[in-house]
């Protein structure tokens, strides 16, 4: 095998080893921690936590999360770890943690192309409302696409969305990578998928808490009635003036703890399939 070819078939495994690692990870979490979503989702909502169901019905909205987490998150750790590997080859080691921001944007902003319609599925079945509580997550989306069309059905809240997983992921991914590259020099331990998913917690946890007003946005700009289009900012402004600070951070705790467990279960879970790929590769 010539030098070329083994730099085609190596990179090649790199994308199809994001895929299926991406793939693993992202539905164990959705399955795993789908109550947790849940109950945040209801306390964003404009309705209330107990008009949206309370505890009630609390695995509503999974069948769309579930068949929509695999392919997310396949697509974002595919177009992320495709980016990384050859955007760093051409940066320095000081640049590196900027090759993980672009890396990590640039893969938000694909994996949404999925995400939103399944975010807007998943998240009306959540928040029990009367119009949407018998409907299927199918019958929510053609509704969606029917009265509203693609931009403004199907992807409402896209722009939103964006807006929350790109800080996010500025945030996130630099440090779970700088934890990853300093976790033995800091502990004397080896880098092992438990210790990847602590990196994954840490980091996720932090960028979940920073990050929670764009969340609250998201969600209510999601659930809003048909004619009820505004932009983020004024929504915001919107929900200080209702509920002041803690309107805006509504829901923090549960997502906190969702994204920290959330980002252990993902990142070990990925690292581990990762590592399982990589031995069979190299039998």
């Amino acid at each position: 095998m010539t030098l070329e070819s083994k730099s085609i078939a190596s990179t090649d495994f790199v994308y199809w080893s994001s895929l299926l690692s991406g793939a693993v990870a992202g539905l164990v979490v959705d399955i795993v921690l789908f109550p947790i979503d849940t109950v945040k989702t209801r306390l964003q909502s404009e309705r209330g936590f107990i008009r949206s169901g309370g505890f009630r019905g609390i695995y509503k909205g999974l069948a769309p999360a579930a068949a929509g987490s695999a392919p997310t998150a396949a697509l974002f750790f595919c177009t992320y770890d495709g980016l990384k590997s050859h955007l760093g080859k051409l940066a320095t080691q000081s640049q590196q943690p900027y090759v993980h921001m672009v890396s990590a944007a640039s893969a938000e902003i694909v994996a949404c192309l999925i995400r939103v319609p399944v975010e807007i599925a998943k998240q009306r079945r959540q928040a029990l409302s009367l119009k949407y509580n018998s409907s299927s997550a199918v019958e929510i989306l053609y509704h969606a696409f029917k009265t509203e069309g693609i931009r403004r059905g199907l992807y409402r809240g896209f722009g939103t969305t964006i807006m929350r997983e790109v800080p996010f992921s500025f945030i996130q991914f630099p440090l779970w990578e700088y934890f990853k590259q300093n976790w033995s020099s800091a502990t004397g331990t080896a880098l092992t998928p438990v210790s990847v998913a602590i990196c994954g917690a840490i980091a996720g946890g932090i960028a979940a808490g920073l990050t929670t007003p764009l969340d609250v946005a998201k969600t209510r700009i999601m659930l809003a009635d048909d004619g009820n289009r505004t932009g983020v900012f004024r929504v915001l402004r919107g929900i200080y003036r209702e509920r002041g600070i803690r309107g805006i951070f509504a829901g923090f705790g549960p997502r906190v703890l969702w994204i920290t467990l959330g980002g252990a279960i993902f990142f070990g879970f990925y690292d581990l399939t990762t590592r399982l790929l990589n031995s069979d590769e190299s039998k």
